[in-house]
C-alpha cells in the first residue's frame, strides 16, 4: 500500500486489525513481532488516515477495506495534483529567471546551433516531454532503422496518451518499407493526423507554436540542427508546414494497395506514353509535371502493377491491356 502513502508496518498493523477487529493494542506488537513504541505510532496514523475509528471510548475498530482504498486514493491524487500544479509552474519559474539575462544573451538564445546528436536528442526530449497542445513534423524519410523507430515512437506515443495532438507529413515512399509504415500506421491507430506527399526535402519540427527544430543543412543533417525561439521565424516555419500539409494526400487506408499500386487509370496512362516515348527520364518527368525521382517511383509501381520485369514488357503488357 505504500502507492497510497502507507508504510509496511503500518499497512501490517491494518491487516492484522482486519483479522483480529476485537485486538487490544497493546497486544499488537506480539503478535506482529514489531516494536513496543512502534504500534502507537502506526496506530495514530492509521486513525488519522481513516483506516481505524474507536468506539466506545477504547474498542480500536477497522475501516473496511473498500472505503479505506477509497479515501486513500483520493487524498493520494489530491496530493498528486497538487504537485503536478507546482511542477507545470515550473515554467514561470523559467520566465522570471530569463528576466536576469541581459537583453544580448537573450537575444543570442533566439536560435541556437546543436551539433552533437546525442545534445540533439536531449533537447528534442525534452521539448517533446514539456510539449502541452501540439507537435508538427516533416520528415522526409523513406525508411527508418529500428532503432530510430523505438526512438520516435517512444515519443510520440507518450505525447498521444497525453492528448498532444501531433500532425506529421512524410514521404509516400515511407509506406513501401514495411517497419516504418507500421509505426506510421500505429501512430495513426492512436490519433495521429498523418500525411503523405511525393516528395519534399523539408525537415521540420514543431512544439506548441513556439519553439522550432530544423536542419542547418536540409542535404546534410549530420551538420547539425537549429532551435529557434523567435516568434517571428517560428510562425514562418509553421506556415511553411501548413502549406506542405495542405497539398499533402490522407494516409491511405490499410485496405488500399500500396503507394506504388494505388496511381489512378489516368496516371498509368501518362506514365506509360512517357516511358515509351523514347525520352530520356529527365524529359519524360518534365512532361508530366514530376521530378526524375518521382517519375521513376512511378515507372516502378506500373511495372508492379502489370506484373513486367522490364519498361519493354510493361510496355507490351499495357498495349495488350488496352492501357496505351
Amino acid at each position: 500500500m505504500a502507492v497510497l502513502g502507507v508504510s509496511a508496518a503500518e499497512e501490517k498493523v491494518y491487516r492484522y486489525f482486519l483479522r483480529n477487529p476485537d485486538i487490544a493494542v497493546e497486544e499488537v506488537h506480539a503478535e506482529l513481532n514489531l516494536e513496543r513504541e512502534s504500534v502507537p505510532d502506526c496506530v495514530d496514523r492509521l486513525l488519522d488516515l481513516g483506516m481505524l475509528r474507536i468506539i466506545d471510548g477504547c474498542r480500536m475498530i477497522p475501516t473496511d477495506p473498500d472505503t479505506a482504498v477509497a479515501r486513500l486514493a483520493d487524498q493520494r491524487l489530491g496530493e498528486l495534483h497538487s504537485e503536478l500544479q507546482q511542477v507545470t509552474g515550473c515554467r514561470q519559474i523559467a520566465d522570471s529567471l530569463r528576466t536576469e539575462q541581459s537583453s544580448r544573451t537573450t537575444a543570442s538564445c533566439d536560435v541556437e546551433q546543436v551539433t552533437d546528436l546525442a545534445e540533439m536528442r536531449n533537447r528534442i526530449d525534452d521539448l517533446s516531454f514539456f510539449a502541452r497542445e501540439e507537435v508538427l513534423s516533416v520528415e522526409p524519410y523513406e525508411e527508418l532503422q529500428p532503432e530510430s523507430i523505438e526512438y520516435a515512437r517512444r515519443l510520440d506515443l507518450r505525447c498521444l496518451r497525453r492528448g498532444i495532438r501531433l500532425h506529421s507529413i512524410v514521404l509516400r515512399a515511407a509506406l513501401d518499407h514495411p517497419p516504418t509504415a507500421a509505426y506510421l500506421r500505429e501512430l495513426a491507430d492512436q490519433g495521429a493526423q498523418i500525411r503523405v506527399v511525393d516528395e519534399t526535402t523539408d525537415r521540420i519540427l514543431v512544439y506548441d507554436r513556439a519553439v522550432a527544430v530544423v536542419p542547418v543543412d536540409p542535404a546534410e543533417t549530420s551538420r547539425g540542427a537549429l532551435i529557434a525561439h523567435e516568434s517571428g521565424l517560428v510562425s514562418s516555419i509553421v506556415a511553411l508546414f501548413w502549406r506542405i500539409w495542405k497539398q499533402a494526400e490522407e494516409l491511405p487506408a490499410r485496405d488500399e494497395e500500396s503507394a506504388h499500386g494505388t496511381l489512378t487509370s489516368e496516371t498509368k496512362r501518362e506514365v506509360l506514353l512517357a516511358m515509351c516515348s523514347g525520352e530520356k527520364d529527365e524529359a519524360a518527368a518534365r512532361s508530366i509535371g514530376v521530378s526524375v525521382r518521382t517519375f521513376r517511383r512511378k515507372v516502378a509501381a506500373v511495372m508492379k502493377h502489370l506484373g513486367a520485369d522490364n519498361r519493354a514488357q510493361a510496355a507490351l503488357l499495357a498495349r495488350e491491356r488496352g492501357w496505351i
